[in-house]
């Protein structure tokens, strides 16, 4: 259940109550996370988001770009269960003109006080211990040849209004680390400062499921991207001896996704996973994994994803 609020400054707040379609092992959260990343801006940017289209009459699509997720001691990504009571509060930045950042602060209820805005500086810099925090960076895409899912072309709808948009600070923005990533094939080419590998490299395959992958518009859905790579992770754990009771009750602490890519029916996914232990903090980990077509080698996403001690 949700009641929605949107304060002066543009922040949308609104109350939460987990019901079963939000929480899990796997990647129900991030999609109603990213449910709540278009319905924001299709409230700051005045456009139907669902049904976008471009000056030439095609669809566009609100396409994830860069999915960040950062837990906290008391709200995190495999920590919610039935009617745990929550404050998600959203604000959408500037990003350029075919772009566009929205963050989220996921609250204990009662935490902060009602219309307690959310800026880029407490997202970066300064956290509340207890909550999580999301960002999305997303770009208006459409398809560049009818039926396929590849070769995704740029392109806003001319109704999408963002000058209005509060500027994001140059020093927050996502575009460098991320394309950084697209171009070395992850996050940590060169591991993590300060961690020590764990484990040697291991490639998975993963064959693009068109009951569980692909969403309404026939593209590979944001959120199938954290299940592809959480399965190869829950692989990578199962080898070294850990259970599944284990995998579950991960927290973790910071998350990036980078799409780069979508994929069609038929395609095969080969995804390869490093990682890496904190010598200072042995329940401390950081694993870095590439998706890539197995039959072209093109790199499809990348993810990083911190995790700490059980929750």
């Amino acid at each position: 259940m949700t009641a929605t609020t949107v304060v002066p400054d543009g922040t949308l707040s609104r109350d939460v109550v987990v019901a079963p379609g939000m929480c899990s092992g796997d990647s129900l959260i991030f999609g109603r996370i990213g449910d709540w990343t278009w319905e924001a801006v299709a409230q700051s940017c005045g456009v139907n988001v669902h049904t976008a289209r471009t000056a030439a009459g095609d669809p566009a699509y609100l396409s994830f770009y860069y999915y960040r997720v950062r837990g906290g001691a008391v709200v995190h990504p495999h920590g919610l269960t039935f009617g745990d009571e929550l404050t998600v509060t959203s604000r959408v930045f500037q990003l350029g003109s075919q772009s566009v950042l929205t963050l989220h602060r996921l609250a204990p209820a009662g935490l902060f006080a009602p219309g307690e805005p959310l800026t880029a500086g407490e997202f970066h810099e300064r956290p509340h211990p207890d909550c999580m925090y999301v960002e999305n960076f997303n770009r208006w895409v459409a398809r560049r040849t009818a039926g396929s899912n590849e070769g995704l072309t740029r392109l806003a709808p001319p109704d999408f209004a963002y000058e209005h948009l509060p500027v994001l600070p140059t020093e927050y923005s996502p575009r460098a680390e991320v394309g950084r990533a697209r171009a070395q094939g992850g996050f940590h080419p060169d591991g993590p400062a300060g961690f020590a590998e764990a484990g040697r490299a291991r490639t998975s395959e993963h064959a693009l499921d068109v009951v569980r992958d692909l969403n309404g518009a026939g593209l590979m859905y944001f959120a199938s991207y954290f299940s592809v790579f959480d399965t190869a992770l829950l692989a990578s754990w199962r080898a070294l001896g850990r259970t599944d009771e284990q995998f579950l009750r991960r927290r973790v602490i910071d998350q990036r996704i980078g799409y780069f890519g979508n994929a069609d029916p038929g395609t095969v996914f080969a995804v390869t996973l490093r990682s890496w232990r904190d010598p200072r903090d042995p329940g401390r980990e950081i694993a870095d994994l590439a998706m890539r077509d197995r039959a072209t080698g093109r790199l499809v996403a990348a993810t990083a994803i911190e995790t700490g001690g059980p929750a």
